[in-house]
Formats: C-alpha cells, sequence, structure tokens
C-alpha cells in the first residue's frame, strides 16, 4: 500500500511540474506570438546601430575594445528582422536612422542591410537619416534614406578602401626572435608580417583588386542611390580638400553643395521636422518605437519542418569556444545537434571567419559531411569573410552562396613556430638538457627547431595543402589543376569567386535558407537560429560592458599602431593548432 501511495504522489507530482511548464511555455509562446509591441501608429522606428555589426555577439573582452573601439554590439538579424517587420506594420511609417554610434561593419553586410531598406521603401515608406557625422559605412546606409539630415558643424567623408597592416621581420629581428614559417601558396601573405618589413608587390597586387572590386560596388550603388554620377561622387572622395576649400572650409556645405545631405539641420530642428512627420508622443518627442523594444522577445520554433541556421565567427581554433570564436567543439556540437534532431529538415551554415587551425575546420567539415550523409542538405552562407579556413569548411557543402563584395578563396596554408634561442643567448641564458630522441620537446621555443622538424612541417604543410584542393575540387566539381591555378592563397570577392565557381550563388541568408528548404523538399517550414548559449555570469558581463561602451561620437574607431598590434596579438594568442598548421587569410582582418 506505501508503495501504491508513493508511486501516486510521484505521478502527481510528476504531473504537476508538466502542467506547470505547459502553461508557461503556452503563455510565452502566446505574448510572444498574439501580442504585438506598442509602436505608435503612423509612427517611426528608430534604428541606432552600436558599435560593431556581428552575425552573433561576442562575449567583451578588453581585446574587443581595443581592436574594434566598443564592447558594444549590434548583431545583423535584429537589424534585418526590425526592418522587414515594419515594412509589413501598417502602424510604422517610416524609419529614422541615427549611425552616429556605428563603429564598424563589413561590406557584404552594408549590401543586405542595404536590400532591406530598398524593400521597406518599396513598401511606400519612408527613411530618415540623421547624423553628426558621416564616414564611409555610415554614409552608404544613408544613402538609401529619403533624406539625410546633417549637423551643421559635421562633415561627409568617403575616402574609400584600403588594405594595410603592420611589418615586424626588423622588430623580430633586434629581439632576435627566430620566426620558422613553412607554407604552400604563392599567394599566402598571411605569414608576411613576420618575414617582411612591407607588403610583397605580388601581395599589393592581389590586394589591390580586392579593394578596388569592392570600392566599385560601392561607388555604383551609393551614386545610384542620391541619383549622382559615380564620378562626381567618386571626386568628391578623392579631392575632398579642394571642395572644402571653395566652401571656405565648412565641410558640412561641401557635402550640401555636392547633393550628399539635404538638409543641415542641428539636433532640435532635426526633432521639429520629425514631430512634424510623426506627430508627439506624451513627451513630446516625435513618435517612435525602438528597435529592441519593437523585436520584442525570440521564440524559435520546436516544431514542424525546420531549417537549422548555425552561425560561426571568428577565429577557428581547438576546443570549446565561446561566442565570437569558432571552437571545433562547439561548432560541430551544433551540427550534431542539428542531424539529430528529426524535425530539422536541412542546414545553413552562416560563416563569418578568415579561419585559422587547418585541424579544426577539417573536424568542422567531417561534421557537415555527416549532416550531409543524415540527409540533410548543408548551404554554407558566407557573411563578411569566409576565407582559408573558412572555405575549407564550405568546401564540400551542397552550395556555397556569397554576397559579391565577401572575401573569400585563401586557399592555401603554413606553419609557423617562433622561437627565441638567440635572444636568451643574448641576455646570458642557455637551454640544455637530455632527450631520448631527435623530436622530444622539438619546438621548444627556448631551444629552435631541428632540420627534422623542419622537414616534417614542411611535409605537413605539402600534405594539408594538397589535401585542401582535393576537397575543394570534389566539392565544386572541378580538376585538382583547375583549383590550383585559383588557389595559392589567393584572396577574391564573392563576386569574383562566383565567376571561378568557388561559389555556387550571389545571396544572402534568406535567399540559402530559401535553397536549403527547396534541397529538403521542405515547402512550409519554419527557421530555427541554433546557437550557443552563454551562461548567466557572461550574459550579465555582457551587459556590464554594454553600460560602459565607448564607441567614439562620430562613429570611427581609433586605428594607431597600438591597436593594429593588439590586433595581431589577439590572432596569434588564439591560434592553438597542436600541430602549428593554419589556413589563416591575413587579408581578411585588413580592410576596415
Amino acid at each position: 500500500m506505501a508503495r501504491v501511495f508513493a508511486f501516486a504522489r510521484t505521478t502527481l507530482a510528476n504531473l504537476l511540474v508538466l502542467f506547470v511548464v505547459f502553461v508557461v511555455v503556452a503563455g510565452i509562446v502566446a505574448s510572444a506570438t498574439s501580442e504585438r509591441p506598442q509602436a505608435p501608429s503612423g509612427g517611426a522606428l528608430l534604428i541606432e546601430p552600436v558599435g560593431a555589426i556581428v552575425e552573433e555577439q561576442a562575449r567583451p573582452s578588453p581585446m574587443t575594445i581595443a581592436t574594434s573601439g566598443s564592447f558594444r554590439q549590434t548583431t545583423l538579424r535584429d537589424l534585418l528582422d526590425g526592418v522587414e517587420k515594419a515594412s509589413e506594420d501598417e502602424r510604422i511609417a517610416s524609419i529614422v536612422l541615427d549611425l552616429s554610434s556605428l563603429v564598424s561593419v563589413a561590406p557584404a553586410q552594408l549590401e543586405v542591410i542595404g536590400d532591406a531598406f530598398e524593400k521597406f521603401r518599396e513598401s511606400g515608406k519612408r527613411i530618415i537619416a540623421k547624423g553628426h557625422h558621416f564616414g564611409r559605412n555610415q554614409y552608404y546606409l544613408a544613402s538609401f534614406a529619403d533624406e539625410i539630415y546633417l549637423h551643421p558643424f559635421g562633415d561627409v567623408t568617403l575616402g574609400g578602401y584600403g588594405m594595410s597592416g603592420l611589418y615586424y621581420r626588423s622588430l623580430l629581428d633586434k629581439l632576435k626572435v627566430n620566426m620558422h614559417v613553412f607554407r604552400v601558396g604563392t599567394h599566402k601573405a598571411a605569414v608576411e608580417p613576420f618575414t617582411r618589413d612591407d607588403m610583397s608587390e605580388q601581395t599589393k597586387e592581389s590586394y589591390q583588386l580586392l579593394v578596388d572590386g569592392v570600392w566599385q560596388r560601392y561607388v555604383e550603388r551609393v551614386a545610384g542611390n542620391r541619383n549622382m554620377e559615380p564620378e562626381a561622387l567618386v571626386a568628391y572622395a578623392n579631392r575632398l580638400d579642394e571642395f572644402v576649400a571653395a566652401a571656405d572650409g565648412d565641410m558640412a556645405l561641401a557635402a550640401l553643395r555636392h547633393g550628399l545631405v539635404d538638409a543641415l539641420l542641428e539636433d532640435h530642428e532635426v526633432d521639429k521636422a520629425l514631430r512634424e512627420a510623426t506627430g508627439a508622443d506624451e513627451g513630446k518627442r516625435y513618435r517612435r518605437i525602438e528597435l529592441a523594444e519593437y523585436l520584442g522577445p525570440r521564440i524559435e520554433p520546436m516544431f514542424g519542418d525546420i531549417v537549422a541556421v548555425i552561425t560561426g565567427t571568428g577565429t577557428v581554433v581547438m576546443g570549446d569556444q565561446p561566442p565570437g570564436v569558432i571552437g571545433a567543439d562547439s561548432l560541430t556540437q551544433l551540427l550534431r545537434d542539428a542531424r539529430k534532431d528529426d524535425s530539422v529538415k536541412a542546414v545553413v551554415l552562416r560563416l563569418d571567419t578568415g579561419g585559422g587551425s587547418a585541424l579544426a575546420s577539417e573536424l568542422i567539415r567531417q561534421q557537415v559531411v555527416q549532416v550531409q550523409e543524415a540527409g540533410k542538405p548543408v548551404v554554407v552562407s558566407m557573411g563578411g569573410t569566409a576565407a582559408s579556413g573558412g572555405y575549407w569548411i564550405a568546401a564540400t557543402a551542397d552550395e556555397i552562396w556569397a554576397s559579391p563584395t565577401t572575401l573569400t578563396g585563401s586557399i592555401g596554408i603554413f606553419a609557423i613556430v617562433p622561437t627565441m634561442e638567440n635572444a636568451l643567448q643574448h641576455v646570458g641564458i642557455s637551454a640544455d638538457g637530455v632527450r631520448t630522441g631527435p623530436f622530444v620537446d622539438a619546438d621548444d621555443p627556448t631551444r629552435g627547431i631541428g632540420e627534422g622538424l623542419a622537414r616534417t612541417l614542411q611535409a605537413s604543410v605539402n600534405h594539408g595543402y594538397r589535401v585542401f584542393i582535393e576537397l575543394v575540387a570534389r566539392g565544386r566539381g572541378m580538376s585538382v589543376e583547375e583549383v590550383d591555378a585559383i588557389a595559392q592563397g589567393q584572396v577574391w570577392t564573392g563576386q569574383q569567386a562566383h565567376e571561378l565557381g568557388l561559389v555556387d550563388r550571389l545571396g544572402h541568408l534568406e535567399g540559402a535558407v530559401a535553397r536549403a528548404a527547396e534541397l529538403a523538399g521542405a515547402e512550409n517550414y519554419r527557421v530555427r537560429y541554433m546557437q550557443q548559449q552563454q551562461p548567466p555570469y557572461l550574459r550579465l558581463l555582457q551587459d556590464l560592458a554594454d553600460g560602459f561602451g565607448i564607441a567614439s561620437p562620430d562613429g570611427q574607431r581609433y586605428r594607431g599602431i597600438a591597436t593594429a598590434m593588439l590586433r595581431d596579438l589577439d590572432r596569434i594568442a588564439r591560434l592553438n593548432d597542436p600541430r602549428h598548421i593554419y589556413a589563416l587569410c591575413d587579408a581578411c582582418g585588413m580592410m576596415p
């Protein structure tokens, strides 16, 4: 009898727990699906991107703030979802775009945001951009607006695109540090900062093609948005001094005269114009709702046919890593979860990475293959960058999608081992001991490397390169010779890669998701974003970091010597391939 009572009690308790869980989940789902945010009728959606626009939120760190200028980040998904939702919301009449806190954004991200703004305007609604300063990236987004308001003491500076870095050979020589480099690929420029004092002519030629291609697309689209001749926009970018001098030093007036902005208005004048357009709320501000409030809580779909979107951003390294770094264990676990989930019919792998560990890249690619072998198509959608190790991961996917300005390719690998035996000897320190063989502690930085390890590393790099181009050949339906001709570490834009056969289609994440569903035969599907869950203390750290964000008022990040060095040191510190062999794109970190 006691057992029966205990069983009944346990059963009743479990049922009560399940009931409570059901009620809570049902309440959350109902509130997320049935209740719309309190957007004012005829009001505006205020979009204020802060810091860097990223594919996924990364854990803040001192290195992040030093290299990007801010702890704060804005996810691309939030921006796109907000604009799409507003275009279909009869309460939202316009978007107000405040770009004063935008720090950095990749050219490929600019394009997809621009596409979203175009669709919004096609719905018959207006976009108004306002700011104290418009740099190159801020102005690209502002150019999609019906009206651009600039502060009378502000400016518009376009400049263009460039790629530059620091070179450490002479410093390393002074420090008596030996950099042992083993590479394959005539264009593999990632090792040049450690072996040269300047950029090689071959690398300059390669990078010039990249920046010219990206700049051309920028000019064509921005000039088209402003109904200008492309030559006029280029003239303003290249002869800013002349136009400012003609305006007696007034940079805002120079921009107005050149047709880059529609009016010069002080902040209170902008507010007045917006109140006239939207009406005023109880606080006598123009009627608006901010993006975060407008989006509300996100509830990922749990049932039905699912297309899973898995995001990988940052350097590719071994192990379990937080968001913002692609860890082999972390990303393969997400892919494994998608493979084992029967509701997931297809996977879109969204990559934004310049690569890293060759071994980690291969471990992730092998898990991609397992997803495919489970009967689930995998489509890779490239973000701002998907090169070297990023392309390795993508090589054998069912399809590869890229933006025209994505940086990709960089098919080549290298090994690099720093040693400091000369530096130690210079200050009177020697390393000595006994070993059972020539490969015991062969990469000990205090000893240097012997001929045996040097031969081993070069042979391993040669083998790794062959594996890389064979994977690409198999995945792209090309011969090894055809791949080798366009590999060699050469970096391409998405447009160029498409023409060369390295990319299947040009488009953005939305198109890649639709294509994945089509390949899976899923007509009525929903999208689930699968991502690592940050532990509570990291979320708290992120919230605290947001409170102390230091995005510069003019939206420009400081790019001094210390910043560039910290960026390089940060990247080197993350590299943890046990064989010291890397598929890493140096160019992908150079374009601001």
